[in-house]
């Protein structure tokens, strides 16, 4: 097994374990097998950017086998510059979501801990895969443990929003499916995406192709107006559910608009590709708008998601370098900051059983700690420059910018928007005097919570201040992409 196996495998292994346990008789043991294989699968990426070679546009630690042979179906995996960061990304918010709830989760510790590891390895797996095939199969297998994490051990109406949660994400899929079917027929019998790329479709095909891929990729993005699903999902789902849901599930949609939209039909990703500036701009100031009037802290975060996906959308399909690279980074960056501000509100909600902002104020005065956490993590989601929250952001406005003035300017007003509901929410739940009981008798965080935070509060720093290592990586790779998009469209 390769290096991409083991990182899909081994999670999957230590979930089937932690299946395999006792429900509630051995509680601490199973949270350590959980923490041990969460940092065992985060540790086998690591070697993954050691052996990079960041001059290629190749796919690397490329392994294939045959495995469906009647069908010419591979198991197949390999990553370039695009798909890279998203595979250590998915392990290191694995290892911090093990942390968070090893004291908030009481029952069916196993299975829960069990979900998110299996989980982690599938969406690895969706990130790798080069055959078209084991691509769905891993893309709609995440469903499976995301839909038991919100429907066990969610909010009062959670069996709700975990059926409107897989209802969405499921419909979208189906027609991804038949255009998957089509394309394999199209190319003589092959699932491989390379072959695929490489498919001479014509403009109705192509159009046809690219709407197909679009409703499972922009349900999962969420792009609006599809974007309904996602607050009431994360209002319901346990902190470590809305925390992957944030940091990785939503990178799913992005990542496949640039692996099969844009190089499968690429003459209709241009054509089509102002509705999709227009519905990212809408995200970006819609929804943004939105958030600013949500009395739900949980809420507020989740529009808050969707507004900062409008940008990566945006940076995709203005269709140059800087853009596409804004948008990755974006990607990235919208990984350690939205998690750290859903398991922010964890480590309130743990505390006083409330996400409404009315409930607190004046956190401060009683968790100093904490409430400089917090405080960096607001300013990583207003886009404060020497945060990861402002990399991506300020990208994607001079890629705009460059493609079109008035739309980089649309987007960077909208950022006023961003810093309005971020900083109005962080002065009600923190600034001020105490005012209730419950503020009053909070403690601060302990040395796990502190451990837990430290983690992101480094990673959200080190983005924002070194970025270039994020940047090396995906150079190549999408100059490539935008390569071949372009060369299509000449032709």
């Amino acid at each position: 097994m390769g290096l991409l196996s083991l990182a899909i495998w081994v999670p999957i292994a230590f979930g089937a374990v932690l299946l395999a346990c006792g429900r509630d008789e051995h509680v601490k043991a199973v949270r350590w097998i959980a923490l041990v294989g969460a940092v065992v699968s985060f540790l086998l990426t690591l070697p993954l950017y050691g052996q990079f070679d960041t001059t290629t546009a190749a796919m690397q630690f490329v392994e294939k086998a045959a495995w469906i042979s009647r069908f010419n179906v591979y198991y197949h995996l390999g990553v370039d510059g695009i798909s890279f960061w998203f595979v250590p990304l998915t392990a290191f918010i694995t290892v911090v979501v093990v942390i968070a709830g090893w004291e908030a989760i009481t029952q069916r510790v196993n299975q829960y801990m069990g979900a998110f590891l299996i989980l982690s390895g599938l969406m690895i797996g969706v990130f790798t895969a080069l055959d078209g095939l084991l691509f769905y199969v891993f893309f709609e297998a995440t469903l499976i443990p995301m839909y038991l994490i919100i429907g066990i051990w969610g909010g009062p109406n959670k069996i709700y929003a975990a059926f409107k949660f897989f209802l969405y994400t499921l419909l979208g899929s189906l027609l991804m499916l038949v255009a998957l079917i089509y394309l394999y027929t199209k190319s003589g019998g092959s699932f491989d995406l390379a072959t695929w790329h490489a498919l001479p479709l014509g403009s109705t095909a192509q159009t046809l192709l690219f709407f197909a891929f679009f409703a499972a990729f922009a349900v999962k993005v969420p792009m609006w107006p599809v974007h309904t699903w996602l607050p009431d999902v994360h209002v319901e789902a346990p902190t470590g559910g809305s925390a992957v849901l944030a940091a990785i599930m939503l990178k799913l949609g992005a990542y496949g608009f640039l692996r099969f939209s844009m190089p499968i039909a690429p003459d209709a990703a241009h054509e089509w590709g102002g509705v999709m500036v227009a519905l990212s701009l809408i995200a970006v100031v819609y929804v943004g708008l939105v958030a600013m009037v949500q009395q739900d802290m949980k809420k507020l975060v989740a529009y808050s998601s969707v507004a900062h996906m409008g940008f990566v959308t945006l940076g995709f399909f203005i269709f140059n370098d800087l853009g596409v690279s804004g948008g990755l980074v974006q990607m990235i960056a919208h990984g350690f900051v939205s998690g750290a501000m859903f398991l922010s509100i964890g480590v309130l909600y743990d505390r006083v059983h409330s996400r409404e902002i009315a409930s607190y104020g004046g956190v401060v005065n009683t968790m100093p700690k904490f409430a400089a956490f917090a405080l960096l993590f607001a300013m990583a989601n207003c886009g404060l420059p020497g945060t990861a929250g402002f990399v991506g952001e300020w990208m994607v406005i001079l890629g705009a910018v460059k493609f079109n003035f008035w739309i980089g300017f649309a987007a960077a007003s909208a950022l006023i928007f961003g810093a309005a509901y971020t900083l109005w929410m962080f002065k009600r739940v923190y600034l001020g005097p105490v005012t209730n009981d419950d503020v009053k008798g909070l403690t601060d965080i302990n040395a796990r919570e502190f451990f837990m935070l430290a983690l992101l509060a480094v990673a959200v720093l080190y983005m924002g201040l070194h970025p270039k290592p994020f940047t090396d990586v995906m150079d190549v790779s999408v100059a490539e992409l935008l390569k071949h998009v372009a060369a299509s469209k000449l032709n």
